[in-house]
């Protein structure tokens, strides 16, 4: 999602003047976005976003205000995140593939999968997870297995995952089994195209 997307798809809020005044305002004043960042929601609503599948509008709106400032976005998106809502935080998360930022708001993705929100958990595993190091973001993919977070929303999941994420799932497979239980059908779905990929240890026979 791009923010000229974001755009297109927010010419249907109950008042885009508002959304265009916000969006000005903040590029000329940059002190003002936490004020418009938590009305946001108010005045733009908190329903799906038309076209946009997986983001909300106060989301996309969100998300655009921290596109129009000037400077200082990872410092604004921090400040945002640390002071906000869950539904702002989600919003921040989402933001940060968008904004020229590096990997500066990577400590935002660590924080958000150490919650036991769901939603922050997925959100934190948008395209902006590619500046995870790769150990923390196994352990991501594995909260998602253990939270019943859909493996959908991992970004580059079939890109990333590997022979260390094979063995981890593997493990709890085991483990789910030992106990009666059996793995979520995406997780098991992932760990025999891991299998698949992996090649054989088994000895040739004489």
């Amino acid at each position: 999602m791009t923010p000229d997307r974001l755009r297109t798809a927010l010419r249907g809020v109950p008042d885009p003047r508002w959304l265009d005044a916000a969006l000005r305002r903040v590029a000329t004043d940059p002190a003002a976005i936490p004020r418009l960042f938590a009305t946001a929601a108010r005045t733009c609503g908190r329903g799906p976003l038309p076209g946009g599948p997986g983001w909300t509008v106060d989301e996309a709106a969100r998300a655009l205000l921290l596109t129009a400032l000037p400077a200082g976005h990872a410092a604004a998106a921090e400040a945002l995140y640390r002071h906000g809502d869950a539904a702002e935080k989600r919003a921040v998360l989402r933001a940060l593939p968008l904004l020229p930022i590096g990997a500066e708001c990577v400590p935002l993705l660590h924080d958000a999968i150490r919650t036991d929100d769901t939603r922050l958990v997925a959100a934190a595993l948008g395209p902006y997870a590619r500046h995870l190091e790769q150990p923390a973001w196994r352990q991501a993919v594995l909260k998602c297995v253990f939270t019943g977070v859909p493996l959908a929303v991992v970004d580059d999941l079939a890109g990333r995952a590997d022979g260390e994420l094979a063995v981890m799932l593997a493990g709890l497979a085991a483990e789910r089994r030992a106990a009666g239980r059996s793995m979520p059908a995406d997780a098991a779905d992932l760990l025999d195209r891991l299998g698949a990929r992996s090649p054989s240890t088994t000895a040739p026979e004489a």
